[in-house]
């Protein structure tokens, strides 16, 4: 069995279906991935603690987003469910004083199935989430790394957030790509090319724009899980950016380590 790589990806919006660009790149790279035999994924649309897993038999989806048009939320993805990858991370993850619970109606956020309908269109990958339990980037870095051995068992790790994210500091911009957007996409580029750590733990402080990169920070933060369980030994392995460039001003830059 292949070891499966860990990813980061930039998982857009609903309209992401109707870019001309987009939708193939995300299906050229699942193509040159091993075949998995499960996905966990990390959404940034999904904050619960403490950590949570969501369903493992019928998997729906959540139509978490508002005012778009109709046909958006006639999306369907039916998902086949993975409970035996749910049992083996609740025994790798469960210790007392950290719990794991068990949310079994919650489904797919469109940060979960947006991607993977154009990465796994058969829905015939099973598919478990997994909550962000915290924002805090050593924490889960130190998550992913104890998720890591799951890459041995053929699991596909996906952190799925968006390289940067202001969507109030967007709407104030002028058209094209705003300079606070590319100036931090070119900073965590080199940062992750880098391998230094410690310059992403603090990239609230350490990059340029980094406030208006990221206000909040659940869409940078599924990239830390998707570090630690490329962490081997305490190094991190070497990552490639897989996809870049913008969208709507936005970095959608996407990275793969292994």
């Amino acid at each position: 069995m292949s070891v499966m790589p860990a990813l980061y990806l930039s998982h857009g919006a609903p309209p992401l279906a109707d870019d001309p660009v987009w939708p193939g790149q995300l299906a050229a790279w699942s193509a040159q991935l091993p075949r998995p035999e499960a996905v966990l994924i990390v959404s940034a649309h999904w904050e619960e603690a403490p950590l949570a897993l969501g369903a493992t038999e019928t998997v729906p989806l959540v139509y978490d987003f508002w005012g778009f048009p109709e046909h958006y939320y006639r999306v369907r993805y039916p998902a086949l469910g993975a409970p035996e990858l749910a049992e083996r991370i609740r025994r790798t993850l469960r210790t007392p004083g950290t719990p794991v619970e068990d949310i079994p109606d919650r489904g797919l956020d469109h940060g979960a199935y947006v991607p993977l309908v154009e990465m796994y269109p058969d829905a015939d990958v099973p598919v478990l989430q997994m909550s962000l339990p915290t924002l805090d980037p050593r924490r889960l870095y130190a998550i992913g790394r104890r998720l890591a051995p799951l890459r041995e068992e053929g699991v596909l790790i996906v952190g799925s957030g968006f390289f940067t994210h202001n969507l109030a500091a967007l709407r104030q911009s002028a058209n094209g790509t705003p300079a606070w957007s590319a100036e931090f996409d070119d900073w965590g580029r080199r940062a992750l090319e880098d391998q230094d750590l410690d310059a992403l733990f603090d990239f609230t402080h350490k990059a340029p724009a980094g406030a208006l990169a990221h206000p909040r920070t659940e869409h940078f933060a599924p990239l830390f899980v998707t570090l630690g369980a490329a962490d081997a030994q305490g190094q991190l392995g070497s990552g490639r950016s897989v996809i870049d460039g913008y969208w709507m001003g936005l970095a959608k830059r996407s990275v793969q380590y292994g």
